[in-house]
């Protein structure tokens, strides 16, 4: 019996070689040039980190496991992508004078195709095979207002073994047909799709009204019960993202302080309540974000894109609430978190105080892994590579590209060679994207 529980410990356990990058408690980057990073399988099967660290020093107590070895590769966590609209895939690209006509044109005509299972299930394996070939291993989505489309990507990412969370949109007004709900049946939608999937395997709900102008006060009522009655699910929306949305906001509801306010006032701010953009704030929202423990989701490429504005890094710092970073596609530009951390050192620099704000290396990395999975409520679970995590990684290679093989040769501190990559990467520097329970993606 005794040889029997080794033979399966051991079948258990992985372990692989090359340099390791990891975080610690105070956001620091902790690199092994040389590491070893060894995986075990839990009473559920889910593999997490058992040990990481050099290799000299670990090598002796692992010598019984079989190594794989990437040499000249790096391995780290995976990304966490705080905000992206699965049904926005096919949007991606196209051109608009501003959020709200971009929404209006393409946003909402495609968003109606997923009244067809049969499109939502043929997007959700793209989006996902998306997320993976960029190293994205944990990402809150929205889907649309159709439970269908829900369903399609859960089911997806429960085949996939992705730690994924998404929500059906809440949009009973000033919605066009094709993608408004009713009121009472969409709280009743909700409610059934999260008795049926939150907490199921990887799988997490998020309550999504789409934004204040799409939820009649009823809606968001009822999203906020649902809020308290459920309080380990998530919340999602968007807020003071563009001035026009912001001016439309105040007319619908003029005694609100603010935007931010309004969702305030339903029940919709606690832990576990995500907020893209967060742009146009004061300081009396940056204080309510950090007494309610909600947290801001950074989207730089689509901040850019659309013209809508810049995070105040400097101004969410002074407050102490928390944040991540987001594609937010297909607002966003992209998919690959490189371009995003790329985006959000440029938001740094051209939209803070007089002198810019130069996000280090570090902080970017960690804005998109661990700093993601503590927004999240997440922390120690995904988003970092120390002992407890589960075992969701990328295995790197710097020399992905010839530029970016130069580049990263002359690399003379570990600042250099993540700035290398965060300016140079794309989907071509992640070679292999692993995620708990064993699945790989070449």
């Amino acid at each position: 019996m005794a040889g029997a529980l080794n033979c399966a410990t051991l079948q258990a356990m992985k372990a692989y070689r090359a340099a390791i990058l990891r975080f610690a408690a105070d956001h620091s980057a902790v690199y092994e040039i040389d590491g070893l990073l060894v995986v075990a399988a839990d009473a559920s099967g889910r593999q997490r980190v058992e040990a990481v660290g050099p290799w000299r020093e670990l090598a002796p107590r692992y010598a019984h496991l079989k190594i794989e070895h990437f040499p000249g590769r790096i391995i780290a966590p995976g990304f966490i992508d705080m905000h992206i609209h699965y049904p926005q895939v096919d949007v991606i690209g196209s051109p608009a004078d501003g959020l709200l006509p971009w929404l209006e044109n393409y946003t909402f005509p495609q968003e109606s195709r997923f009244s067809d299972p049969a499109h939502a299930a043929e997007v959700a394996r793209f989006f996902i095979d998306e997320l993976l070939r960029n190293g994205v291993t944990t990402a809150l989505t929205f889907a649309t207002s159709h439970p269908g489309s829900v369903n399609a990507l859960f089911e997806e990412a429960q085949h996939r073994q992705l730690r994924l969370i998404t929500g059906k949109c809440l949009m009973d007004r000033n919605s066009p047909d094709g993608v408004r709900d009713e009121t009472e049946q969409s709280l009743i939608d909700t409610e059934a799709l999260i008795q049926r999937w939150h907490g199921q395997d990887r799988l997490g709900y998020a309550i999504t009204p789409r934004f204040a102008p799409s939820c009649s006060d009823a809606q968001l009522r009822g999203a906020g019960a649902l809020a308290a009655q459920y309080p380990d699910v998530w919340v999602q929306s968007h807020v003071a993202e563009n001035r026009e949305e912001i001016a439309w906001v105040r007319s619908l509801y003029p005694a609100a302080r603010s935007y931010l306010a309004v969702y305030e006032q339903f029940g919709l701010l606690r832990p576990r309540s995500v907020y893209a953009h967060c742009i146009h704030f004061d300081d009396d929202d940056r204080a309510l974000m950090r007494s309610s423990g909600a947290a801001a989701a950074i989207s730089p490429t689509s901040n850019l894109f659309l013209g809508s504005g810049f995070f105040d890094y400097a101004g969410a710092d002074r407050f102490g609430f928390a944040y991540g970073l987001a594609s937010d596609v297909g607002g966003g530009t992209s998919f690959s978190p490189f371009h995003t951390m790329l985006a959000a050192y440029y938001v740094g620099r051209e939209g803070q105080t007089k002198t810019g704000l130069s996000l280090k290396p570090q902080q970017l990395w960690w804005q998109h892994t661990a700093g993601a999975a503590q927004a999240l409520g997440l922390a120690g679970v995904v988003g970092n590579l120390q002992p407890g995590c589960e075992a969701d990684f990328v295995v790197l290679n710097p020399s992905a590209t010839p530029l970016l093989a130069r580049k990263t040769a002359q690399a003379n501190s570990l600042d250099e060679l993540l700035f290398a990559m965060i300016v140079l990467g794309d989907d071509r520097l992640v070679e292999k994207t692993v995620i708990s329970q064993a699945s790989e993606v070449a």
